[in-house]
């Protein structure tokens, strides 16, 4: 007998495929300890007795298939699983019809991959406390200005985000946008480049930003619509997208400059978390409080970027993954002598490093320590039982 119970892993896969229609196998480890979820799909693809948390029975299906090999494997819904749905919320199943067009899939690698991306952003986005019950959120709209938009932070699918623009979005653009997540004063575009550099399509990317900041304007009154957040599986391609746009020719549509804030966050349980600090209500203000003295901040900087000077060193806080605004720095330093220093966490430190390339000093903060500071807690963690 399985217990569909909130915060259980059964729940929570239940849930991303109400959503997205598929998960990847190969990112179990974004939902928890990888052994315990893998040994739960096994067990989920033979018949299995449900009930709800008060024990009200919900019959016997098999709620999961797996097909694909290797790292297009991927997890669906079995038909007969579809009336689990109702037990999330009474709109969860006409939310996944729609979504999956009446539970119906395209084999194409393309179309896998594309339903993976966003699935792996709303995974991060429910470990982070994002909202992201999308049948949940009132839906977006581009008729007047209104605060449509929750005063917390929630993720809006690209279907949810796209949809609104029948003529400019559906017709001309290719972005690789995997929906937006919108918080107090933000309106983050979400890229996911998963395990290789992103492919960066200029004009595709910068009518998208348009689009958002309109979208921001309409719904969420006066958000900031000039940030994105890069999901990547390691740290390792945040330098190798930073290195390829580099060569980019042309400077309009590189993503630095579509997007003056880009904010790379690895698909690990540091970028869960720091993915939660990005989304805290005045989350810049707070976290430059917490590591500088006010004596040392600095809130009108000159030519070059910093957020505090400490004696002739300037000090710029890399604590927020902001990628887009360590390019601006290393072409500062290319002219100036000043000393100048990077804060950043432990687990970004190797490729700052190899980025910058010695020209700053790097002094760590450990992750937990900002969190302490801010007064977050450790989070609860997933119960780990079925």
């Amino acid at each position: 007998m399985i217990t569909l119970r909130p915060g259980s892993h059964v729940w929570r896969l239940l849930l991303l495929l109400a959503i997205c229609g598929e998960y990847p196998y190969r990112s179990l480890h974004l939902l928890g300890s990888v052994r315990t979820l893998e040994e739960l799909v096994r067990r989920l693809e033979v018949v299995q007795h449900f009930r709800t948390p008060a024990g009200a029975d919900l019959g016997a299906c098999k709620m999961l298939t797996t097909s694909g090999r290797g790292n297009r494997r991927t997890i669906r819904l079995y038909k007969s699983a579809l009336p689990l749905l109702q037990a999330l919320h009474p709109a969860a199943l006409s939310w996944y019809l729609a979504a999956t067009g009446g539970h119906r899939f395209s084999g194409s690698v393309s179309h896998v991959e594309r339903n993976h991306r966003v699935a792996e952003s709303v995974a991060i986005c429910m470990g982070a406390g994002v909202e992201m019950r999308t049948f949940l959120l009132p839906p977006l709209q581009k008729q007047a200005i209104r605060q449509v938009v929750p005063a917390y932070a929630c993720f809006y699918p690209a279907k949810s985000v796209k949809q609104l623009d029948n003529t400019e979005m559906n017709k001309t653009i290719f972005t690789r946008i995997t929906g937006a997540i919108f918080s107090p004063g933000y309106c983050y575009a979400v890229y996911n480049t998963r395990d290789a550099v992103m492919k960066w399509s200029g004009m595709g990317e910068f009518k998208t930003a348009r689009h958002l900041e309109e979208l921001a304007r309409m719904n969420a009154g006066p958000a900031r619509a000039d940030h994105a957040i890069l999901l990547g599986e390691h740290m390792d391609l945040a330098l190798q997208t930073l290195l390829e746009s580099d060569k980019s020719r042309r400077m309009e549509l590189r993503f630095d400059r579509i997007y003056p804030h880009v904010h790379f966050i690895p698909m690990t349980e540091q970028g869960t978390h720091l993915l939660r600090l990005l989304t805290l209500s005045d989350w810049h203000e707070q976290v430059l409080a917490a590591v500088f003295p006010e004596r040392m901040r600095v809130r009108m900087p000159g030519v070059m970027e910093y957020d505090a000077q400490d004696g002739n060193t300037l000090i710029l806080s890399h604590l927020d993954g902001d990628i887009a605004r360590l390019v601006r720095v290393r072409q500062a330093l290319e002219h100036s002598d000043a000393p100048y220093e990077l804060l950043c966490f432990p687990w970004q430190s190797q490729f700052v490093d190899r980025y910058i390339g010695g020209r700053a000093q790097l002094r760590e903060i450990g992750l937990p320590d900002l969190e302490d500071a801010l007064g977050l807690g450790a989070g609860e963690e997933a119960d780990e039982g079925s």
